[in-house]
């Protein structure tokens, strides 16, 4: 199959088009509430991380994230059967989040979005997902996911690669 028949161009993200795959996390979702004496304001209830199986716990990390090239040769995707995984960045730039709804089991055609500056993603347990894909510059990110035993990573290569490209002007 050609490049051009395997072509992906990113749509902006938003939750109705994300929804199939998990959620947006985006303070413009819901209202603040003051904390601190009014010093700070908190953004409650983002998003739901599920977690599945004895032992089961969330865990919260960071990553650093090296840029990728643009267009980007999607290979590998991969899901994670027991429990959610949150990404939020924290530095104001976009970056690229590819979905595949499932199909018997295997992934089927990708779908491509682009992040709002400070706008992060739940993807839904057992959701197939490309790697964390910031374009550009290093991006940082708190990473909200499960921890605990079982085995909850697995990995899909394709036959042949996907190309995703940024919207006009992206």
């Amino acid at each position: 199959m050609s490049d051009i028949a395997r072509k992906i161009v990113a749509q902006p993200l938003t939750a109705a088009a994300f929804a199939p795959f998990g959620q947006v996390i985006d303070t413009a979702q819901v209202a603040s509430r003051p904390m601190n004496a009014g010093m700070a304001r908190r953004f409650h209830d983002l998003a739901e991380i599920e977690v599945i199986g004895d032992g089961a716990r969330v865990v919260v990390g960071l990553v650093e994230a090296q840029p990728y090239a643009m267009p980007l040769r999607l290979n590998l995707v991969e899901r994670h059967p027991l429990g959610a995984q949150a990404f939020v960045p924290l530095n104001a730039a976009p970056f690229l989040v590819v979905v595949c709804p499932d199909e018997a089991g295997k992934p089927g055609a990708p779908r491509a979005f682009v992040t709002d500056p400070h706008q992060g993603i739940c993807y839904a347990r057992n959701i197939w997902h490309g790697v964390l894909t910031p374009f550009g510059a290093a991006q940082d990110f708190v990473v909200i996911d499960r921890g605990g035993p079982g085995t909850n990573l697995e990995e899909h290569v394709f036959d042949e690669p996907w190309v995703v490209h940024l919207p006009a002007g992206g």
